[in-house]
């Protein structure tokens, strides 16, 4: 049976500083491939080229990923600044549309780092451009050096709400995660459940109350050694189960409708 198709949302970059390229990291295919059980397909998320309604139908589910631009203030009422960094209105165009589709949908995304963002901008909230800058905040940023593994080693805890959504799908109240974002939330949507917290009070794991699908999205890059990570591999075993469930549904609409 073929493998459910889990749409990777791309970020537009610069191969060798002037080869324009969509792209995501290889381990976020390999996370969707070897632990959710799916086929990963890479976005290229700009509104010129796809639409979110082709999206929908081409794909199972969806993987918002990490990406150093970030979402455009514009889109949550607030004028930029240069604390926002640099932004992608290509994919900003695509991800908080299809969010919202999703979301109406049951259609399963799972949210990461910037994806978590686009999550809560999508669904009516608002973004803080520098988490670090806040008063008792600690500075959730990647180290600027050391090795791939030293960057993404767990730095901080995440406590979930008891008995809650990610209590359920962890198993643990409370679990050790990497951090490599300057932004965060600062109001959230109205529908959008803080479900877990960093030790600072950041909130770090969210989802959206009433969707019929699996909306959960997180701060932290779970997609670091999903393989062997006891956190990353329940979430994308999770999301993967989600994903075939849809397609199992699509597919038995399919024969319906012959």
């Amino acid at each position: 049976m073929a493998r459910p198709v889990v749409g990777i949302v791309g970020n537009t970059s610069l191969l060798n500083d002037q080869y324009p390229i969509h792209a995501a990291g290889t381990m976020n295919t390999i996370a969707v491939a070897q632990v959710s059980g799916c086929l990963p397909l890479i976005i290229p998320s700009d509104p010129s080229l796809v639409s979110v309604e082709e999206l929908l139908e081409t794909c199972d589910g969806f993987l918002l990923t990490g990406g150093r631009p970030n979402v455009h203030p514009e889109e949550y009422g607030e004028p930029a600044t240069e604390a926002h960094g640099t932004f992608d209105r290509a994919r900003d165009a695509i991800a908080l549309g299809l969010v919202r589709a999703c979301v109406e949908r049951g259609q399963p995304f799972f949210g990461v780092c910037r994806g978590f963002q686009e999550v809560n901008v999508a669904m009516g909230g608002t973004l803080y451009p520098e988490i670090r800058e806040l008063p008792g905040r600690m500075n959730h940023r990647m180290p600027p050096d050391g090795t791939m593994e030293q960057k993404f080693e767990l730095r901080h805890d995440v406590t979930f709400t008891q008995g809650g959504l990610f209590h359920e799908v962890l198993g643990a109240p409370k679990v050790r995660t990497n951090t490599l974002h300057g932004q965060g939330i600062k109001a959230a949507g109205p529908r959008v459940v803080i479900d877990g917290f960093a030790e600072d009070g950041t909130p770090e794991a969210i989802y959206i109350k009433d969707a019929p699908g699996f909306t959960l999205a997180v701060q932290w890059h779970p997609e670091w050694d999903a393989g062997n990570d006891p956190v990353s591999r329940p979430l994308f075993e999770r999301f993967g189960a989600a994903a075939q469930a849809w397609a199992d549904s699509k597919h038995q609409r399919m024969l319906k409708s012959a």
